[in-house]
């Protein structure tokens, strides 16, 4: 194994064991550790990452059984090197599954605290080489067979089941265990998409899909974002149903915005250029960290008529009320939309967090939708696919304020399985 392979099966480690143990987020530190590594390596990694953490569920499950042993009496650093090596066996096809289980013997032996179980990791995994995985069915428990074989928790099954069907359920899951494409946004404001294409491709990104608005392409693998065209503003990387929710909103060039949930940047960016440059968007958020990162969006963007201010929405409205035509609030959510992206989501949530986070949203909605004049629209949406956060808060809103409503086909539910996008709720709330 050539000294690469090591090194990217190191970071994946190190990523994995931050991830699980010490509360970090995946995407942040592959942004962190990819610029280390070519092209290929690059994608090797995140799907390394993504994809242990994703099937983290069915891994345990046959670690378990292959070990003999409960997971809790396997040092954590051992666990996720034989998660890792156990997800190429499963799931990498060209990898071959020596080389997987060499890597990770080689690994083991490299660290101090995990030299000792260096045996202990090879019998595991050669063992794995030379049976099939085992049979993920529960017997008389098909919730449970069904998270088990898609590797989700069996409550946020139940709740996909009780939302979807058992069926579209099904598919949900599978989906949230593909790849997300890799969607950027194109700042026009910037360039013609003509010249912003040219860039982009003799920085040697690919393009492989146009999106559903202009501004909006697919590219292959995760983009550099050290390149030129990155650098000078002429994309932002962003998911596709996350642009839908600023062109949802809709905005007339020269309006004032108020993005009352703004951080970390990305749709108060689009909105920006919505706007135009006679326009303006106020940029609210309580977390001081996620205004810097709206900032320096902001800033790499060349977007001068954004502003930034640290309000709690959910407790008071730092800016005159019934005072602008067009409101933001992608409020905090579960993220249950987004499990391509931010597989280890799934293991942090809890069956009580969409109803607490329900609570709050609900809050901040109604102190958002006081900013709205009459005549003007709000856009309320979450990236969560559960209805606790999205309709159930939409109509509990509803029905204690009579003057709002729900404009003409103003809702939007995208699914991963249906349409190929991110799991997002909206509304276009209008007041009359």
């Amino acid at each position: 194994m050539r000294a690469a392979g090591i090194a990217t099966r190191k970071a994946a480690l190190e990523i994995l064991y931050r991830v699980d143990h010490e509360g970090a987020y995946a995407d942040v530190l592959l942004g962190n550790r990819l610029p280390e590594f070519e092209p290929s390596d690059r994608r090797l990694l995140t799907l390394m990452v993504l994809g242990t953490l994703a099937w983290r569920g069915r891994l345990d499950f046959e670690i378990e059984r292959l070990a003999s042993r409960p997971l809790a009496k396997i040092d954590p650093v051992v666990l996720e090197i034989l998660r890792l090596g156990l997800f190429q066996l499963r799931h990498l096809d060209r990898v071959p599954k020596h080389a997987a289980v060499d890597t990770a013997v080689t690994i083991a032996n490299s660290e101090r605290r995990t030299r000792d179980a260096s045996g202990f990791i090879n019998a595991v995994l050669r063992k794995a080489t030379r049976q099939s995985a085992p049979d993920f069915t529960i017997a008389n428990d098909d919730t449970g067979s069904l998270a088990l074989q898609y590797s989700h928790p069996r409550w946020m099954a139940e709740r996909f089941i009780a939302s979807f069907g058992r069926a579209d359920a099904e598919a949900l899951m599978a989906a949230n265990n593909e790849a997300a494409p890799t969607a950027i946004r194109l700042n026009l404001a910037r360039a013609p998409r003509e010249e912003i294409l040219a860039r982009i491709k003799n920085d040697g990104l690919e393009v492989i899909g146009e999106g559903r608005f202009p501004e909006t392409l697919i590219l292959r693998g995760s983009p550099h974002l050290e390149s030129e065209s990155f650098r000078d503003g002429l994309f932002h990387v962003q998911s596709e149903a996350s642009q839908l929710i600023a062109r949802m909103l809709a905005p007339t060039p020269g309006a004032i915005v108020v993005d009352c949930s703004a951080a970390p940047g990305g749709k108060a960016t689009h909105l920006a250029e919505l706007v135009g440059a006679r326009g303006r968007v106020i940029a609210l958020d309580l977390n001081l960290a996620g205004l810097r990162s709206t900032r320096r969006v902001a800033r790499r963007l060349h977007h001068a008529n954004i502003f930034c201010a640290r309000a709690d929405i959910a407790n008071a409205i730092p800016i005159r009320l019934v005072s602008f035509d067009y409101v933001l609030l992608d409020a905090p959510c579960t993220g249950t939309g987004t499990l391509r992206e931010h597989p280890e989501i799934r293991w942090r949530l809890r069956p009580g967090d969409p109803a607490r986070l329900a609570t709050l949203q609900l809050a901040m909605l109604r102190n958002a939708a006081a900013l709205v004049r009459r005549g003007g629209a709000i856009v309320y949406s979450v990236c969560s696919l559960m209805p606790d956060e999205g309709t159930d808060v939409v109509a509990k809103f509803l029905a204690e304020h009579p003057q709002y409503g729900i404009d003409n086909d103003g809702t939007l539910l995208t699914r991963p399985d249906r349409d190929g996008l991110d799991g997002f709720f909206a509304a276009r709330i209008v007041r009359r």
